[in-house]
C-alpha cells in the first residue's frame, strides 16, 4: 500500500529538490501545489505540515475515502478524479476557518453515490461517470457542472450562478 505522507513528498524527485535554499519542514509549510498523480496511492496520511496547500493532484490513484485533510484550510483545487471514492462526507469537517472553501471538485469516474454542500464557493464541480443518485448543492456559486452518466434520481441546486444546464441532457433517466 502506497501512503501519501511527507516522508513520501521527501522522496519525490519532482519536489524538494526544486527549493534549495529551504529545509524540509520550511519547504513543506510554503507548499502550495502537490502532484502525486498515478502513484498508486491508497491512502492519505498526515501532511499537517503542509498548511498553504490550495491545490491537490490524487487522480489516478487508487484512494477509497478522503481522510486527514481537516489541516488543509487553503486548500481550493481538489483533483481526485479515477480513485476509487465511494463518499465524500469527510470534505465537511476539515472547516476550521471561513477561509475553507472549495473552488473547484473534480471527482469523475468514481463510486460516488451522494453529494451534497451547501453554502460554499464552490464553482467548478465534475462528478461525470459516478453512481450519484442525489445531489444537493444548494447556495453556492457553481457556475461550471460537468454530471453525465450518472443515476440521480434527485438534484437540488438552487441559488447558484449556472445560467445553462445543457449537459443534465445526458443523464439517466430513473
Amino acid at each position: 500500500m502506497v501512503r501519501l505522507t511527507v516522508d513520501l513528498i521527501a522522496k519525490s524527485r519532482n519536489h524538494f529538490k526544486k527549493k534549495r535554499g529551504l529545509s524540509f519542514p520550511e519547504y513543506l509549510r510554503t507548499l502550495t501545489h502537490l502532484h502525486f498523480f498515478s502513484k498508486n496511492i491508497e491512502d492519505i496520511g498526515d501532511l499537517s505540515m503542509c498548511r498553504n496547500l490550495t491545490v491537490l493532484y490524487l487522480y489516478d490513484n487508487h484512494i477509497s475515502h478522503i481522510c486527514n485533510l481537516a489541516f488543509a484550510c487553503n486548500l481550493t483545487h481538489l483533483y481526485m478524479q479515477n480513485n476509487n471514492l465511494t463518499h465524500m462526507d469527510n470534505l465537511h469537517n476539515r472547516r476550521g476557518s471561513t477561509n475553507c472553501e472549495y473552488t473547484h471538485l473534480c471527482m469523475q469516474n468514481n463510486n460516488l453515490t451522494h453529494l451534497c454542500m451547501q453554502n460554499n464557493n464552490l464553482t467548478h464541480l465534475c462528478m461525470q461517470n459516478n453512481n450519484l443518485t442525489h445531489l444537493c448543492m444548494q447556495n453556492n456559486n457553481l457556475t461550471h457542472l460537468c454530471m453525465q452518466n450518472n443515476n440521480l434520481t434527485h438534484l437540488c441546486m438552487q441559488n447558484n450562478n449556472l445560467t445553462h444546464l445543457d449537459n443534465l441532457q445526458r443523464l439517466n433517466k430513473p
